[in-house]
Protein backbone atom coordinates (compact mmCIF):
# COMPACT_ATOMS: atom_id res chain seq x y z
CA UNK A 1 0.00 0.00 0.00
CA UNK A 2 2.23 2.93 -1.26
CA UNK A 3 1.87 6.37 -0.70
CA UNK A 4 0.06 7.73 -4.02
CA UNK A 5 2.17 10.07 -5.98
CA UNK A 6 1.37 13.98 -5.71
CA UNK A 7 2.59 14.68 -9.44
CA UNK A 8 -0.66 16.11 -11.40
CA UNK A 9 0.78 13.87 -14.52
CA UNK A 10 0.14 10.79 -12.04
CA UNK A 11 -2.86 9.04 -10.80
CA UNK A 12 -4.05 10.35 -7.27
CA UNK A 13 -7.26 9.90 -5.60
CA UNK A 14 -7.45 13.85 -5.07
CA UNK A 15 -8.06 15.19 -8.77
CA UNK A 16 -11.17 15.52 -9.80
CA UNK A 17 -10.72 15.05 -13.43
CA UNK A 18 -8.75 13.26 -15.65
CA UNK A 19 -9.77 12.98 -19.69
CA UNK A 20 -7.82 9.42 -19.65
CA UNK A 21 -10.31 7.86 -16.76
CA UNK A 22 -12.81 5.88 -17.81
CA UNK A 23 -16.19 5.91 -16.60
CA UNK A 24 -17.24 4.16 -13.74
CA UNK A 25 -20.03 2.47 -15.85
CA UNK A 26 -17.69 1.74 -18.74
CA UNK A 27 -14.96 -0.18 -17.22
CA UNK A 28 -17.21 -2.39 -15.15
CA UNK A 29 -18.87 -3.12 -18.40
CA UNK A 30 -15.78 -3.99 -20.63
CA UNK A 31 -14.66 -6.19 -17.21
CA UNK A 32 -17.82 -8.20 -16.87
CA UNK A 33 -17.21 -8.41 -20.74
CA UNK A 34 -14.20 -10.09 -20.45
CA UNK A 35 -14.81 -12.51 -17.79
CA UNK A 36 -16.29 -15.36 -18.19
CA UNK A 37 -17.34 -18.31 -15.38
CA UNK A 38 -14.67 -20.13 -14.62
CA UNK A 39 -14.26 -24.29 -15.59
CA UNK A 40 -15.53 -26.84 -13.63
CA UNK A 41 -18.68 -27.96 -11.39
CA UNK A 42 -19.07 -30.38 -8.65
CA UNK A 43 -22.28 -32.30 -6.99
CA UNK A 44 -23.08 -31.36 -3.98
CA UNK A 45 -25.57 -32.53 -1.00
CA UNK A 46 -27.74 -29.70 -0.85
CA UNK A 47 -26.86 -29.05 2.78
CA UNK A 48 -23.35 -28.71 1.90
CA UNK A 49 -24.44 -26.38 -1.19
CA UNK A 50 -25.57 -22.86 0.70
CA UNK A 51 -23.99 -19.63 -1.32
CA UNK A 52 -22.73 -22.00 -4.38
CA UNK A 53 -23.80 -20.99 -8.02
CA UNK A 54 -26.11 -23.65 -9.99
CA UNK A 55 -24.46 -25.04 -12.70
CA UNK A 56 -27.43 -27.16 -13.93
CA UNK A 57 -31.72 -26.17 -14.28
CA UNK A 58 -33.69 -28.16 -11.43
CA UNK A 59 -36.55 -29.47 -11.79
CA UNK A 60 -39.48 -30.87 -9.66
CA UNK A 61 -40.21 -34.37 -9.35
CA UNK A 62 -43.53 -34.07 -7.39
CA UNK A 63 -46.34 -31.92 -6.97
CA UNK A 64 -46.04 -29.49 -4.06
CA UNK A 65 -48.23 -29.91 -2.32
CA UNK A 66 -48.29 -33.50 -2.80
CA UNK A 67 -52.42 -33.83 -2.43
CA UNK A 68 -55.21 -31.40 -1.51
CA UNK A 69 -54.83 -30.07 2.02
CA UNK A 70 -56.07 -28.02 4.87
CA UNK A 71 -54.20 -24.12 5.47
CA UNK A 72 -56.29 -23.77 8.68
CA UNK A 73 -57.17 -26.47 12.15
CA UNK A 74 -60.96 -26.66 11.53
CA UNK A 75 -63.42 -28.66 9.50
CA UNK A 76 -63.50 -30.00 6.54
CA UNK A 77 -67.10 -30.14 4.35
CA UNK A 78 -68.81 -29.86 1.35
CA UNK A 79 -69.23 -26.60 -0.03
CA UNK A 80 -72.53 -27.84 -0.94
CA UNK A 81 -73.55 -27.42 3.22
CA UNK A 82 -73.58 -24.02 2.93
CA UNK A 83 -76.00 -23.41 -0.04
CA UNK A 84 -78.99 -22.78 2.57
CA UNK A 85 -77.19 -19.90 4.49
CA UNK A 86 -78.44 -19.60 8.16
CA UNK A 87 -76.81 -21.33 10.83
CA UNK A 88 -75.25 -24.76 9.76
CA UNK A 89 -75.49 -27.64 12.02
CA UNK A 90 -72.99 -31.17 11.06
CA UNK A 91 -72.10 -34.02 12.63
CA UNK A 92 -68.11 -34.91 12.83
CA UNK A 93 -67.76 -38.17 11.93
CA UNK A 94 -64.12 -38.48 12.40
CA UNK A 95 -60.63 -36.76 11.92
CA UNK A 96 -57.61 -36.11 9.04
CA UNK A 97 -54.38 -35.41 11.29
CA UNK A 98 -51.13 -34.15 9.45
CA UNK A 99 -49.40 -37.39 7.89
CA UNK A 100 -52.89 -39.79 9.44
CA UNK A 101 -55.51 -39.14 6.71
CA UNK A 102 -59.35 -39.26 7.32
CA UNK A 103 -59.88 -43.00 5.85
CA UNK A 104 -63.53 -43.08 5.43
CA UNK A 105 -66.57 -41.12 3.64
CA UNK A 106 -68.40 -37.99 4.14
CA UNK A 107 -71.79 -38.08 3.29
CA UNK A 108 -74.45 -34.83 3.11
CA UNK A 109 -74.75 -33.09 6.49
CA UNK A 110 -70.98 -34.65 8.02
CA UNK A 111 -68.05 -32.90 8.14
CA UNK A 112 -64.42 -33.59 9.76
CA UNK A 113 -62.42 -31.98 12.18
CA UNK A 114 -58.89 -31.27 10.56
CA UNK A 115 -55.59 -30.09 11.19
CA UNK A 116 -53.26 -27.82 9.04
CA UNK A 117 -51.43 -29.69 6.24
CA UNK A 118 -53.46 -32.83 6.84
CA UNK A 119 -54.83 -34.09 3.51
CA UNK A 120 -58.67 -33.46 2.65
CA UNK A 121 -60.89 -36.12 2.71
CA UNK A 122 -62.09 -36.44 -1.15
CA UNK A 123 -65.67 -35.42 -1.07
CA UNK A 124 -64.29 -32.16 1.42
CA UNK A 125 -63.63 -29.10 -0.45
CA UNK A 126 -64.04 -26.39 2.22
CA UNK A 127 -62.65 -25.66 5.48
CA UNK A 128 -64.53 -23.54 8.36
CA UNK A 129 -61.75 -22.74 10.51
CA UNK A 130 -62.31 -23.81 14.36
CA UNK A 131 -62.60 -20.48 15.99
CA UNK A 132 -66.02 -19.76 13.62
CA UNK A 133 -67.36 -23.08 15.07
CA UNK A 134 -69.50 -24.03 18.23
CA UNK A 135 -69.02 -27.63 19.01
CA UNK A 136 -71.41 -29.58 20.85
CA UNK A 137 -70.64 -33.14 21.57
CA UNK A 138 -70.55 -34.82 18.19
CA UNK A 139 -71.76 -31.99 16.19
CA UNK A 140 -70.86 -28.72 15.37
CA UNK A 141 -72.59 -25.08 14.31
CA UNK A 142 -71.57 -22.25 12.33
CA UNK A 143 -73.00 -19.32 10.51
CA UNK A 144 -72.69 -20.08 6.29
CA UNK A 145 -72.63 -16.20 6.00
CA UNK A 146 -69.14 -15.13 5.37
CA UNK A 147 -68.42 -18.95 4.16
CA UNK A 148 -67.11 -19.76 0.60
CA UNK A 149 -66.64 -22.76 -1.04
CA UNK A 150 -63.30 -23.73 -1.19
CA UNK A 151 -61.80 -21.69 1.74
CA UNK A 152 -58.64 -22.45 3.52
CA UNK A 153 -57.78 -25.25 1.20
CA UNK A 154 -54.54 -25.57 -0.69
CA UNK A 155 -54.63 -27.58 -3.99
CA UNK A 156 -51.97 -30.72 -4.69
CA UNK A 157 -49.42 -28.72 -7.23
CA UNK A 158 -50.12 -25.09 -6.45
CA UNK A 159 -47.05 -24.16 -5.31
CA UNK A 160 -44.85 -26.62 -7.85
CA UNK A 161 -45.92 -28.65 -10.71
CA UNK A 162 -44.08 -32.13 -11.17
CA UNK A 163 -41.91 -31.61 -14.23
CA UNK A 164 -41.56 -27.59 -13.58
CA UNK A 165 -38.36 -25.85 -13.43
CA UNK A 166 -37.74 -24.26 -10.07
CA UNK A 167 -34.39 -22.84 -10.13
CA UNK A 168 -32.39 -21.83 -13.11
CA UNK A 169 -28.72 -22.09 -13.57
CA UNK A 170 -26.70 -18.76 -12.63
CA UNK A 171 -28.71 -18.62 -9.21
CA UNK A 172 -26.50 -18.36 -6.19
CA UNK A 173 -28.66 -20.94 -3.75
CA UNK A 174 -30.13 -19.14 -0.37
CA UNK A 175 -31.54 -21.05 2.74
CA UNK A 176 -35.37 -20.91 1.04
CA UNK A 177 -33.79 -22.42 -1.83
CA UNK A 178 -32.41 -25.31 -0.08
CA UNK A 179 -36.02 -26.01 1.61
CA UNK A 180 -37.50 -25.66 -2.01
CA UNK A 181 -34.49 -27.98 -3.32
CA UNK A 182 -35.84 -30.73 -0.14
CA UNK A 183 -39.68 -30.08 -0.75
CA UNK A 184 -39.66 -31.26 -4.29
CA UNK A 185 -37.17 -34.45 -3.48
CA UNK A 186 -34.09 -33.10 -4.69
CA UNK A 187 -30.98 -33.86 -2.66
CA UNK A 188 -27.75 -33.02 -4.97
CA UNK A 189 -27.26 -30.44 -7.10
CA UNK A 190 -24.70 -30.03 -9.59
CA UNK A 191 -22.54 -26.18 -9.16
CA UNK A 192 -20.24 -24.12 -10.45
CA UNK A 193 -16.76 -24.58 -9.44
CA UNK A 194 -15.13 -21.86 -6.62
CA UNK A 195 -12.90 -19.51 -8.33
CA UNK A 196 -9.18 -19.74 -6.91
CA UNK A 197 -8.11 -16.01 -6.53
CA UNK A 198 -4.67 -14.57 -5.23
CA UNK A 199 -4.14 -12.11 -3.20
CA UNK A 200 -1.41 -9.66 -1.68
CA UNK A 201 -0.25 -6.37 -0.52
CA UNK A 202 2.95 -4.40 -2.08
CA UNK A 203 4.63 -2.11 -0.03
CA UNK A 204 7.97 -1.68 1.98
CA UNK A 205 5.92 0.22 4.39
CA UNK A 206 3.99 -2.84 5.61
CA UNK A 207 3.89 -5.18 8.58
CA UNK A 208 1.50 -8.08 9.62
CA UNK A 209 -0.29 -7.85 12.92
CA UNK A 210 1.62 -8.77 16.28
CA UNK A 211 4.62 -6.98 14.67
CA UNK A 212 6.65 -4.30 16.02
CA UNK A 213 6.06 -0.92 14.11
CA UNK A 214 9.31 1.05 13.07
CA UNK A 215 9.07 4.80 12.65
CA UNK A 216 7.00 5.18 9.12
CA UNK A 217 5.56 1.55 8.98
CA UNK A 218 2.06 0.74 9.50
CA UNK A 219 -0.02 -2.46 9.86
CA UNK A 220 -1.48 -4.08 6.94
CA UNK A 221 -5.10 -3.54 6.74
CA UNK A 222 -5.72 -4.68 3.21
CA UNK A 223 -5.44 -7.67 3.38
CA UNK A 224 -7.60 -8.66 5.96
CA UNK A 225 -10.76 -6.56 4.56
CA UNK A 226 -9.74 -8.40 1.22
CA UNK A 227 -9.88 -11.26 2.87
CA UNK A 228 -13.80 -10.74 4.41
CA UNK A 229 -14.96 -9.52 1.31
CA UNK A 230 -13.75 -12.80 -0.45
CA UNK A 231 -14.48 -14.96 2.45
CA UNK A 232 -18.49 -13.78 2.52
CA UNK A 233 -18.41 -13.82 -1.33
CA UNK A 234 -17.24 -17.78 -1.52
CA UNK A 235 -14.38 -18.27 -3.56
CA UNK A 236 -11.05 -20.02 -2.89
CA UNK A 237 -8.85 -18.18 -1.38
CA UNK A 238 -4.48 -17.67 -1.05
CA UNK A 239 -3.01 -15.48 1.14
CA UNK A 240 0.19 -14.34 -0.43
CA UNK A 241 1.08 -11.79 2.29
CA UNK A 242 2.43 -8.75 2.19
CA UNK A 243 5.52 -8.22 -1.07
CA UNK A 244 8.45 -5.78 -0.44
CA UNK A 245 8.55 -2.78 -3.32
CA UNK A 246 11.46 -4.65 -5.19
CA UNK A 247 10.82 -5.59 -9.06
CA UNK A 248 12.33 -9.59 -8.44
CA UNK A 249 9.66 -10.14 -5.39
CA UNK A 250 7.00 -8.57 -7.56
CA UNK A 251 7.57 -10.58 -10.48
CA UNK A 252 7.84 -14.35 -8.58
CA UNK A 253 4.42 -13.20 -6.71
CA UNK A 254 3.23 -12.72 -9.75
CA UNK A 255 4.58 -15.15 -10.93
CA UNK A 256 3.19 -17.74 -8.77
CA UNK A 257 0.01 -16.50 -8.39
CA UNK A 258 -0.46 -16.48 -11.92
CA UNK A 259 0.12 -20.30 -11.95
CA UNK A 260 -2.12 -21.06 -8.75
CA UNK A 261 -5.58 -19.37 -9.19
CA UNK A 262 -7.84 -17.81 -11.49
CA UNK A 263 -8.27 -14.31 -10.42
CA UNK A 264 -4.49 -12.34 -8.86
CA UNK A 265 -5.81 -9.36 -6.55
CA UNK A 266 -3.39 -6.78 -5.32
CA UNK A 267 -3.29 -3.78 -3.44
CA UNK A 268 -1.20 -0.58 -3.49
CA UNK A 269 1.74 -0.27 -6.17
CA UNK A 270 -0.60 0.54 -9.12
CA UNK A 271 0.05 4.25 -9.05
CA UNK A 272 2.98 5.06 -11.17
CA UNK A 273 5.10 6.06 -8.43
CA UNK A 274 8.60 5.86 -8.50
CA UNK A 275 8.56 2.76 -6.28
CA UNK A 276 5.45 0.90 -8.19
CA UNK A 277 6.49 -1.80 -9.92
CA UNK A 278 3.36 -3.41 -10.68
CA UNK A 279 2.81 -1.55 -14.08
CA UNK A 280 6.07 -3.29 -15.44
CA UNK A 281 5.85 -6.24 -14.15
CA UNK A 282 2.42 -6.72 -15.63
CA UNK A 283 3.41 -5.13 -18.95
CA UNK A 284 6.47 -8.04 -18.82
CA UNK A 285 4.11 -11.12 -17.59
CA UNK A 286 0.66 -9.86 -19.05
CA UNK A 287 -1.26 -7.24 -20.57
CA UNK A 288 -3.40 -3.87 -18.92
CA UNK A 289 -6.90 -3.26 -20.08
CA UNK A 290 -7.24 0.18 -18.10
CA UNK A 291 -5.59 1.57 -15.29
CA UNK A 292 -7.85 4.70 -14.47
CA UNK A 293 -11.35 4.85 -13.54
CA UNK A 294 -12.99 8.28 -12.85
CA UNK A 295 -13.96 7.44 -9.44
CA UNK A 296 -13.41 8.76 -5.75
CA UNK A 297 -11.97 7.04 -3.98
CA UNK A 298 -10.29 4.71 -5.89
CA UNK A 299 -9.04 5.78 -9.36
CA UNK A 300 -6.28 4.15 -9.68
CA UNK A 301 -7.97 0.88 -10.29
CA UNK A 302 -5.56 -1.93 -12.66
CA UNK A 303 -7.88 -4.62 -14.44
CA UNK A 304 -5.59 -6.73 -16.97
CA UNK A 305 -4.21 -10.29 -17.30
CA UNK A 306 -1.09 -12.06 -15.76
CA UNK A 307 0.03 -15.17 -17.40
CA UNK A 308 -3.77 -18.01 -17.71
CA UNK A 309 -5.19 -15.71 -14.76
CA UNK A 310 -7.34 -11.89 -14.20
CA UNK A 311 -6.16 -9.41 -12.58
CA UNK A 312 -7.19 -6.74 -10.52
CA UNK A 313 -4.88 -4.09 -8.97
CA UNK A 314 -6.81 -1.90 -6.58
CA UNK A 315 -5.64 1.07 -4.95
CA UNK A 316 -3.33 1.07 -1.92
CA UNK A 317 -5.84 3.26 0.56
CA UNK A 318 -7.97 1.34 2.60
CA UNK A 319 -11.71 2.76 1.66
CA UNK A 320 -10.61 2.54 -2.05
CA UNK A 321 -10.12 -1.02 -1.59
CA UNK A 322 -12.81 -1.61 -0.44
CA UNK A 323 -14.97 0.53 -2.86
CA UNK A 324 -13.36 -0.38 -6.14
CA UNK A 325 -13.91 -4.67 -5.28
CA UNK A 326 -17.91 -3.71 -4.48
CA UNK A 327 -17.92 -2.13 -7.76
CA UNK A 328 -15.22 -3.81 -10.38
CA UNK A 329 -13.75 -6.90 -8.77
CA UNK A 330 -16.88 -8.60 -6.70
CA UNK A 331 -19.20 -8.51 -9.62
CA UNK A 332 -16.80 -9.87 -12.32
CA UNK A 333 -16.38 -12.65 -9.33
CA UNK A 334 -19.76 -13.73 -9.25
CA UNK A 335 -19.95 -14.06 -13.02
CA UNK A 336 -16.65 -15.74 -12.95
CA UNK A 337 -18.79 -18.08 -10.21
CA UNK A 338 -21.29 -18.72 -12.77
CA UNK A 339 -23.88 -16.02 -11.42
CA UNK A 340 -26.35 -13.99 -13.06
CA UNK A 341 -25.10 -10.40 -13.16
CA UNK A 342 -27.50 -8.31 -11.66
CA UNK A 343 -27.58 -4.20 -9.91
CA UNK A 344 -27.47 -4.28 -6.58
CA UNK A 345 -30.72 -1.69 -5.50
CA UNK A 346 -30.43 2.05 -5.49
CA UNK A 347 -32.56 4.31 -3.71
CA UNK A 348 -32.98 7.88 -3.53
CA UNK A 349 -33.86 9.47 -0.40
CA UNK A 350 -33.20 13.02 1.68
CA UNK A 351 -29.42 13.35 3.32
CA UNK A 352 -29.31 15.59 6.09
CA UNK A 353 -25.88 16.55 5.75
CA UNK A 354 -24.05 18.77 3.70
CA UNK A 355 -21.62 17.06 1.11
CA UNK A 356 -18.21 18.47 -0.55
CA UNK A 357 -17.78 17.62 -4.03
CA UNK A 358 -16.40 19.00 -7.14
CA UNK A 359 -17.53 17.96 -10.77
CA UNK A 360 -15.19 15.69 -12.44
CA UNK A 361 -15.95 12.14 -11.67
CA UNK A 362 -18.51 9.91 -10.17
CA UNK A 363 -18.06 10.05 -5.91
CA UNK A 364 -19.26 6.99 -3.61
CA UNK A 365 -19.39 8.77 -0.27
CA UNK A 366 -19.57 6.83 3.04
CA UNK A 367 -22.79 7.01 4.89
CA UNK A 368 -25.53 5.98 7.24
CA UNK A 369 -29.13 5.56 6.35
CA UNK A 370 -31.60 5.01 8.95
CA UNK A 371 -35.59 6.49 9.88
CA UNK A 372 -36.51 9.04 12.09
CA UNK A 373 -39.30 8.88 14.65
CA UNK A 374 -41.98 9.21 12.26
CA UNK A 375 -40.87 6.42 10.12
CA UNK A 376 -39.22 8.21 7.04
CA UNK A 377 -36.08 7.19 5.75
CA UNK A 378 -32.43 9.27 5.51
CA UNK A 379 -28.92 9.63 4.94
CA UNK A 380 -25.91 11.30 6.85
CA UNK A 381 -22.65 10.89 6.21
CA UNK A 382 -20.32 9.50 8.30
CA UNK A 383 -17.94 11.98 8.61
CA UNK A 384 -14.59 13.13 7.50
CA UNK A 385 -14.63 11.36 3.73
CA UNK A 386 -11.03 10.22 3.08
CA UNK A 387 -9.91 7.30 1.40
CA UNK A 388 -7.18 6.67 4.30
CA UNK A 389 -10.29 6.58 6.81
CA UNK A 390 -11.25 3.08 7.35
CA UNK A 391 -13.51 3.92 10.22
CA UNK A 392 -16.02 5.35 7.87
CA UNK A 393 -16.79 2.15 6.14
CA UNK A 394 -17.20 0.61 9.31
CA UNK A 395 -19.56 3.11 10.94
CA UNK A 396 -21.36 3.44 7.45
CA UNK A 397 -24.35 1.00 5.54
CA UNK A 398 -24.39 2.19 2.39
CA UNK A 399 -22.56 4.22 -0.29
CA UNK A 400 -24.24 7.88 -1.46
CA UNK A 401 -23.40 7.98 -5.09
CA UNK A 402 -22.94 12.00 -6.01
CA UNK A 403 -22.87 11.42 -10.46
CA UNK A 404 -19.67 13.22 -11.76
CA UNK A 405 -20.85 16.63 -13.22
CA UNK A 406 -22.29 16.59 -9.23
CA UNK A 407 -21.38 19.77 -7.22
CA UNK A 408 -22.04 18.91 -3.70
CA UNK A 409 -25.16 18.61 -1.92
CA UNK A 410 -27.01 20.85 0.46
CA UNK A 411 -28.97 19.05 3.50
CA UNK A 412 -32.06 18.57 2.48
CA UNK A 413 -31.44 17.32 -1.13
CA UNK A 414 -32.38 13.93 -2.48
CA UNK A 415 -29.37 11.51 -3.03
CA UNK A 416 -28.72 7.81 -4.49
CA UNK A 417 -27.60 5.79 -2.26
CA UNK A 418 -26.40 1.70 -2.65
CA UNK A 419 -27.04 0.03 0.85
CA UNK A 420 -24.12 -2.28 1.94
CA UNK A 421 -26.20 -5.57 1.99
CA UNK A 422 -27.44 -5.16 -1.85
CA UNK A 423 -23.37 -4.99 -2.08
CA UNK A 424 -22.18 -7.88 0.48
Amino acid sequence: MTAEPSSTAETCCSDDYDPNSLPADEARRRILETVAPVTGREHLPIRTALGRVLAEPVTARIDVPGHDNSAMDGYALNSRELAGGGTVTLQVVGTSWAGKPYAGNIGPGQCVRIFTGAVMPPEADTVVIQEQVRRDGEAVHFDAAGQRPGQNVRRAGEDIRAGQRVLAPGRRLTPADLGLLASVGVGEVTVHRRPRVAFFSTGDELRGVGEPLAPGQIYDSNRYTLYGMLTRLGVDLLDMGVVPDRPEAIRAAFAEAAEAADVVMTSGGVSVGEADYVKETLDALGEVRFWKVAIKPGRPLAFGRVGGAWFFGLPGNPVSVMVTFYLFAQPALRRMMGETPTEPLHIRVPCTTALKKRPGRMEFQRGVLERDPQGRWSVRKTGPQGSGILSSMSEANCLIVLPLESAGVEPGAEVEVIPFCELT
